[in-house]
């Protein structure tokens, strides 16, 4: 199961919202707003200060402030993996607070370490979200 589209492109405050799954990755492909990371890094932190590490975990500070208006293709892929995460997350959870705690609490399936900083790589992002439709299915884990 995957999150649809319009969903992710919530979390990333994008307008107009997306109707398919080509069409989000059309606008990633050609990059996203530098306001698209902005949003959903506010989702997925819980205080100023993760938001602000998140952020420049993402993309380094000096890099994000260079760009004017739009962040390239592989910044913004990393956009949408953080939203889509969040939105699973959200999801599986039925609550924003649930899916920030989860994200941030180390998971022993994670070997330890969190939701977030596991999903920083594409394969790392396709283990939690593994993780989370097992829980949401309540397949043992």
């Amino acid at each position: 199961m995957t999150i649809a589209p319009q969903t992710i492109a919530q979390v990333m405050a994008l307008t107009p919202l997306l109707t398919s799954l080509a069409e989000l990755d059309l606008r990633v492909r050609c990059g996203l707003p530098k306001s698209a990371l902005r949003s959903g890094v506010e989702q997925a932190g819980r205080t100023t200060e993760e938001r602000r590490s998140l952020l420049f975990e993402i993309i380094p500070e000096a890099t994000f402030k260079r760009r004017q208006d739009r962040l390239k293709p592989d910044e913004s892929a990393k956009a949408e993996r953080l939203a889509r995460i969040f939105a699973t997350a959200a999801y599986v959870w039925d609550s924003d607070d649930d899916a920030r705690e989860f994200l941030h609490t180390p998971h022993p399936r994670l070997d330890g370490e969190t939701p977030l900083r596991i999903s920083m790589s594409e394969l790392g992002a396709r283990r939690v979200e593994q993780l989370l439709w097992e829980l949401f299915y309540g397949l043992p884990t």
